[in-house]
């Protein structure tokens, strides 16, 4: 897809506050940019980078009204996004984090494909956190500058416990002891049909890539300490975020 002007600009805006970890603020709907051209931005400041998976987000319909859309957005997850404990959190320009869930693809799934082909292709599921990082001044910005900026993906975190049934119930995350966020998995839809709308999006998905579905609860800042993820069973994820 050829980039006009104004999308070559949000491109170029993008880029830069990347460099050079500084924020920008939003100009809305001022900057005439479609979806179509943002997941063309986004794929552009990735190119050439093989993509591990994807992230989803804005599922809830409530969210999607409130951006002006009416279907969720996806970040592109790329190897050097997969992060282990200890984090430091100055890589990132303004770190939010939640508790989600994420699954593997032992198989391929096609474009178009049906939620038990979605079922099938699963590998197996994991306890997992987003960490959130947006070029937007205080988290402020259109549909378009979110995709663009690849749905502020930052960066993520995998349990190291392959759970074999999906995760359902509630998922809560602490920080430093203290309950930052929780919210029931059920919110988040049917997650089989979630993965067939994002293979129908992204012309397909491969075996060994990983896909973060969104979180039920609200994002919260990041701060140094200890960072758990307690899931529905006896499942966990146990991390540290640095500030240094």
């Amino acid at each position: 897809m050829e980039l006009s002007a104004d999308a070559l600009a949000l491109l170029e805006d993008v880029r830069q506050a990347r460099a050079s970890r500084r924020t920008i603020v939003s100009r809305g709907g001022a900057r005439g940019v479609d979806l179509a051209a943002a997941y063309a931005i986004q794929a552009a400041l990735g190119e050439g980078v093989p993509v591990k998976g994807y992230k989803l987000g804005l599922l809830s319909p409530a969210k999607q009204a409130q951006m002006g859309i009416d279907a969720p957005i996806y970040g592109r997850i790329y190897p050097a996004m997969m992060l282990e404990s200890p984090v430091r959190l100055t890589r990132f320009i303004q770190p939010r984090v939640e508790p989600e869930v994420a699954a593997v693809l032992r198989a391929p799934l096609m474009p178009d494909a049906t939620p038990g082909a979605a079922a099938a292709a699963i590998g197996g599921w994991f306890l997992g956190v987003d960490l959130l990082d947006s070029v937007w001044e205080g988290y402020r910005f259109s549909a378009a500058e979110v995709v663009a900026d690849n749905s502020s993906g930052g960066g993520f975190l995998i349990g190291g416990r392959l759970i074999d049934q999906q995760p359902n119930g509630v998922l809560r995350l602490y920080l430093n002891g203290t309950l930052r966020a929780e919210g029931d998995l059920r919110a988040l839809g049917d997650l089989h049909e979630r993965l067939c709308w994002l293979a129908t999006m992204v012309g397909g998905l491969s075996a060994g890539q990983v896909v973060f579905f969104g979180s039920p609860a609200a994002a919260t800042p990041a701060e140094p300490g200890a960072l758990e993820v307690i899931g529905p069973g006896a499942d966990c994820l146990i991390a540290r975020l640095e500030a240094e």
